[in-house]
């Protein structure tokens, strides 16, 4: 299955490159897990409970490294379970942040991942799972493209102070 989800931001894709930038691997994982933490209340709220075993899911973001081009910025990464593996899917997805023009950038994110547990996880992802990936990936673009807004702010650099 294959989920995007996108943001613009009203600023230069150099200013938010630097700050995309800044040791990335430090700051994604925790993002994503709050974004991963909310899409399982969601599953909570429509009766369907998330555990392991008796544990419940906890999820490992592995950050890749990131590729850079002259107007777009990739970073791989990888979302899986610590453990139940076989019951939940593993997302391999990028993390992209481009140059629309001189003050927006578009920050998005491609996903893919497979189902697990044969026909009857297909099912499962088609009934509900497939929307839980994608409000949980919404949440993490919009996660991410707030903190590089914050930190353009931290750093003194006005969203829009190239024009």
């Amino acid at each position: 299955m294959f989920v995007r989800s996108f943001v613009e931001l009203p600023a230069s894709f150099a200013d938010l490159e630097v700050e995309l930038m800044r040791a990335p691997a430090t700051w994604i994982p925790g993002l994503a897990r709050n974004a991963e933490e909310w899409g399982t209340t969601l599953l909570g709220e429509v009766g369907f409970e998330v555990k392991v075993g008796g544990v419940r899911k906890e999820v490992e973001i592995h950050v890749g490294r990131p590729v850079r081009g002259a107007a777009v910025t990739l970073i791989p990464l990888r979302w899986q379970v610590t453990h139940g593996e076989g019951m939940f899917p593993v997302m391999d997805a990028e993390l992209e942040l481009a140059a629309l023009g001189p003050h927006v950038t578009q920050l998005s994110m491609d996903g893919r991942y497979d189902p697990p547990l044969g026909r009857a996880g297909r099912v499962a992802d088609r009934a509900l799972m497939h929307r839980v990936a994608e409000a949980t990936v919404r949440d993490f673009v919009q996660r991410v493209g707030q903190k590089l807004m914050d930190a353009l702010a931290e750093h003194g650099a006005s969203p829009l102070s190239r024009r």
